[in-house]
């Protein structure tokens, strides 16, 4: 194993995460995939084998903090120690007010928020004994603000972006960097069943070019494309009356998440 750098990244079968995947292997990391579909993380692998990179797969629910536990070790025990964390995983449905469940609200804070936080939670540890380490939280612009129909993705984007925020700051002066990536509309199988308009969409490599500079760089966070975060951030500064107004103005049948639950990335 030597000293390679080891990079261990949830959400790695499709979308961003396949793409950030294959970019950092060809960046010189030994990457640990992980995502529920073993079939895709294969085929993800042998990609990035193919190009003469190491890839191993180690597939787990990252809403179920035994299973993300267990495959951080497994990745450890194969390619060495986790340098780089990428919590990237994260599922995206409709929360419509006249078909309440919590049980979907609660499926999705698991897999976007504490799915990160488990993940984090195992390798924390390993990287203040070594004085070194780096933690990328994928967030989201949608959690910037509230959106219409998307109580649960928002809340659990928001709530990334805040912890994550925290943590940078407990973490300063121990060689553990934290890195928050918050990207707007990127086209993925996330974004592939919106009927609404995606302002500023962006293909995959551009955003992957933009998130794997920030990693190189240890950037403190990252929210793209530059238009659509100057845009929700200005909405962020209106008198709440005036924003409510404003994002209700959004057609329901069109709004962002309509079309019932995406694939986790």
């Amino acid at each position: 194993m030597g000293n390679r750098r080891v990079c261990f990244i949830t959400g790695a079968s499709s979308g961003l995460g396949m793409g950030l995947a294959i970019r950092l292997a060809q960046e010189g990391y030994a990457v640990g995939l992980a995502a529920r579909r073993e079939a895709q993380l294969e085929e993800v692998a042998e990609k990035i084998r193919e190009h003469g990179g190491t890839a191993g797969i180690f597939p787990c629910d990252v809403s179920q903090r035994d299973q993300v536990a267990g495959a951080i070790r497994r990745c450890e025990e194969e390619l060495g120690p986790v340098h780089l964390l990428v919590a990237n995983a994260g599922v995206s449905v409709n929360t419509r007010v006249e078909a309440f469940d919590t049980m979907e609200i609660e499926r999705v804070i698991r897999v976007n928020l504490l799915g990160a936080v488990y993940a984090t939670e195992a390798v924390l540890e390993g990287m203040l004994n070594r004085g070194q380490g780096q933690i990328v939280a994928v967030s989201s612009i949608a959690g910037f603000a509230g959106l219409p129909m998307s109580a649960a993705y928002s809340a659990s984007k928001g709530g990334m972006t805040n912890f994550f925020e925290s943590l940078r700051i407990d973490l300063r002066g121990s060689g553990v960097d934290v890195t928050v990536i918050t990207p707007g509309f990127v086209k993925t199988p996330m974004t592939d069943h919106n009927q609404h308009s995606m302002p500023f969409l962006m293909d995959l490599e551009p955003a992957v070019d933009l998130m794997a500079r920030a990693i190189r760089k240890r950037k403190k966070s990252l929210a793209f494309p530059w238009p659509l975060a100057a845009v929700v951030w200005s909405a962020r500064a209106l008198p709440r009356p005036a924003y409510d107004w404003l994002a209700s103005r959004v057609d329901r049948r069109k709004a962002p998440g309509a079309g019932g639950p995406v694939k986790e990335g």
